[in-house]
């Protein structure tokens, strides 16, 4: 299939309720369709991996288009410049995550990324890093505890601003990290005991909610 019959595809797959939904959970780009994330995987199912497909699609503009992205890119073609020109296009939290989930997070830039993003003035920009730090947290199994306690660092000066897709998205970096590995949990706690402590209250939301967090999975753990 070429660019213009998957267009058609997913135009006669969208749905007013799939669209409502997207509203409803704070998605609203200026060029979507209302295809459901089911109906997206199995497109790219049947359209298998292709670097420059994925390239032509993220060209459209179309917020479904970008979410097929995600599943038939293959994250050994993809380049540092590529993931700074899509880093630039975010304009909201769907794409970030899902782009972040299923790609970012398995390139060989994925952690220079981080770091470099995680100082972007832009909300959606700067929520990649975290996102994408999560990301990490949740499947890079192999990488040593080292990296995540850097990431730590990261969070921190990121914890006191208050932009709404930037806070969500420092908080799941955190909890990510709480949840990769003992020495991460530990070093996750304190940094979220201190921050549930702080005078500001963004810093102050994060760190409890990751305090309950980390609380659950530890009761989940002594059952």
């Amino acid at each position: 299939m070429e660019v213009p019959e998957i267009l058609a595809w997913l135009t006669e797959h969208a749905t007013p309720q799939d669209r409502v939904n997207l509203v409803r959970f704070g998605i609203n780009p200026p060029n979507v369709l209302g295809v459901s994330i089911s109906n997206i995987q199995k497109l790219a199912k049947q359209l298998g991996r292709s670097h420059t497909l994925a390239a032509a699609l993220w060209k459209t503009g179309v917020y479904e288009a970008r979410l097929l992205t995600s599943f038939i890119d293959e994250p050994a073609k993809v380049t540092p410049a590529q993931m700074d020109r899509w880093c630039r296009d975010f304009d909201n939290w769907g794409v970030v995550d899902t782009v972040c989930f299923h790609l970012f997070d398995r390139t060989p830039h994925a952690w220079s990324k981080v770091h470099q993003w995680s100082a972007e003035p832009g909300e959606f920009q700067k929520r990649a890093a975290f996102a994408l730090l999560a990301c990490l947290a949740g499947h890079d199994k192999k990488n040593p505890d080292e990296n995540f306690l850097e990431g730590l660092q990261l969070i921190e000066p990121a914890a006191t601003d208050p932009r709404n897709f930037v806070k969500k998205g420092v908080n799941w970096a955190l909890r990510g990290i709480g949840r990769h590995s003992p020495a991460c949990t530990e070093a996750a706690t304190a940094l979220a005991e201190k921050l549930a402590k702080s005078k500001d209250p963004t810093a102050r939301w994060i760190g409890k909610d990751a305090l309950r967090d980390f609380a659950k999975v530890a009761a989940r753990k002594s059952k």
